[in-house]
């Protein structure tokens, strides 16, 4: 089976490869661990919610957010901490007071910088960096024997969903995720979520990931991902899935959606794509992905009736949007419309043997591939006829890409509002209502 990308190296075998190479970070995971509570620990004061001070009243994140109870905050003061931080308890905010300043160092030894499974918490105004498989992850997953792989891993079986059901509530907001070994900001087996204002670079596989959940009910908006092998990736995450005014550059590849067997709830359904700006992903000094994924605005791999409206694509050298059959999913469906395409050898390359429903209509005047696409394809809704011949994806040159290690770290970011003395908001009833339509074409 080709991969979305139009190589020999399938997808399912690289998350095969990236779960062996992980389950290393799962091992040393669990020999560093998260940070440990300590008998010295003071106890979370009873009564209304409380903020609790690092260092000043805890000397470690983890001693803090082991106490906290619902609805305090953790507030941690600028400083670098060399920990892994595990959020268990429900309810808890865990925040910067400084975003730039407050950082979670993995030193490239440690697998993730902050693992959240308590329900309803948050991470946000901080910066985590430098680990060897996730910046945050928001997961369901509470073995963390498995966590330090992704969530998954070689003793994770993806259909039990019964033994893992997902986080319910969770956010992340300003946060910076940079030159972590797999994802920056990721969501597996999570659901009723934001991810918002945030930043990612530098990883080398994507800088936001959201996986195996159905329904989902996750907005990501307003983040900035850049210099990652792919910008945002989402894998079997369907319906009430929200991708909104995002900017995804300077990647690799900038959007994949996909479905497979590695983890469950294929085949990925029902996600809104709506007024991004996927732009000039063809860097060649970030990670290399090892699809060999080069070039590309957005990718679907057998996913099926999404809406991709009112985006600007512009700048791939390899093509602005790619839909491909894999791993025995069909791409079915799929609405493109309405987007602003342009600067790309081809807008649209359906590499697929039959139309399968999916549409591409008023997107500019980039060409595609086919050449001249059936009535079937060209306006909405569309229509499941076979093609005459399907599109290939123009092949060029994929150039080496570099170490996670070293990309450059960015520059400051903008802060949480209110900083450390903002109002803390436990992650409930989010991501709350989202209208598609309120998203404009970006300028």
């Amino acid at each position: 089976m080709r991969s979305l990308f139009g190589n020999s190296a399938p997808h399912g075998a690289f998350r095969r490869w990236r779960r062996r190479v992980c389950l290393g970070g799962a091992v040393l995971f669990a020999l560093t661990g998260c940070g440990q509570s300590g008998t010295d620990a003071k106890s979370a004061p009873s009564g209304p919610p409380a903020v609790l001070r690092v260092p000043g009243d805890y000397p470690s994140i983890q001693q803090a957010v082991d106490v906290a109870r619902s609805g305090d905050t953790v507030l941690v003061s600028s400083g670098v901490y060399r920990e892994s931080v595990a959020v268990r308890r429900p309810g808890v905010v865990l925040r910067g007071a400084d975003r730039d300043g407050t950082v979670i160092d993995g030193q490239f030894v440690r697998a993730n910088g902050v693992t959240v499974t308590g329900a309803g918490s948050v991470v946000e105004n901080l910066t985590v960096r430098n680990h060897l498989a996730n910046g945050v992850l928001f997961t369901g997953v509470t073995d963390e024997r498995l966590q330090g792989s992704g969530a998954g891993g070689a003793g994770y079986d993806p259909l039990d969903t019964v033994k893992f059901p997902p986080l319910r509530g969770f956010r992340a907001s300003y946060v910076t995720a940079h030159n972590n070994a797999l994802y920056g900001i990721y969501a597996f087996d999570a659901r009723g979520g934001v991810i918002e204002r945030s930043y990612a670079s530098g990883q080398s596989d994507s800088g936001i990931y959201v996986g195996q959940c159905d329904p989902c009910d996750t907005l990501v908006r307003d983040n900035t991902l850049e210099h990652n092998a792919v910008g945002v990736e989402v894998t079997n995450a369907s319906r009430g899935l929200y991708f909104a005014a995002n900017t995804v550059r300077r990647n690799r590849v900038g959007f994949t959606v996909n479905s497979n067997n590695l983890e469950a709830l294929g085949p990925q359904h029902d996600a809104y794509v709506v007024g991004n700006t996927i732009s000039d992903n063809n860097d060649d000094r970030s990670p290399e992905q090892a699809d060999g994924g080069f070039g590309i605005g957005l990718g679907i791999g057998g996913g099926t009736r999404n809406t991709v409206e009112r985006n600007r694509i512009s700048g791939h050298r390899t093509a602005a949007v790619v839909l491909s059959d894999v791993q025995g999913y069909p791409v079915r469906s799929n609405r493109i419309s309405g987007n602003a395409i342009d600067g790309a050898p081809a807008g649209l390359v359906l590499t697929a043997a039959r139309t399968g429903g999916n549409c591409f209509a008023a997107n500019g005047t980039a060409p595609t591939s086919p050449a001249v696409l059936p009535r079937a394809v060209s306006a909405c809704p569309g229509q499941d006829v076979a093609l005459a011949s399907p599109g290939a994806a123009r092949r060029a040159a994929v150039p080496p890409g570099v170490s996670f290690k070293e990309v450059p770290a960015p520059g400051p970011q903008p802060q949480l509002p209110g900083g450390a003395g903002a109002v803390a908001r436990p992650a409930v009833g989010l991501p709350g209502p989202v209208d598609p339509k309120a998203f404009p074409l970006p300028r």
